[in-house]
């Protein structure tokens, strides 16, 4: 007998949280069909790129609950 989605989702939703997120990262691992070898480079050097703004005072931060009022207001 097949089991449908739904009735697996329900299964997983079950599961405890550490679980849930395991079985995310490895469905979402599943679709990754096509590795691009520089992504992993680019990212690091993206968020090296965030800190150092962040640190020379180049770019400040947003206060969550700032972003959450303007989301609500849309």
């Amino acid at each position: 007998m097949k089991r449908g989605a739904a009735e697996i989702l329900k299964d997983a939703l079950a599961l405890p949280t550490e679980a849930r997120a395991a079985l995310a990262g490895s469905l979402l691992e599943s679709l990754d069909t096509e590795v691009d070898e520089d992504a992993e480079a680019a990212w690091a050097t993206e968020a090296n790129c965030r800190v150092a703004e962040l640190d020379s005072g180049t770019v400040k931060t947003i206060p969550r609950a700032y972003v959450q009022r303007r989301l609500a207001v849309r």
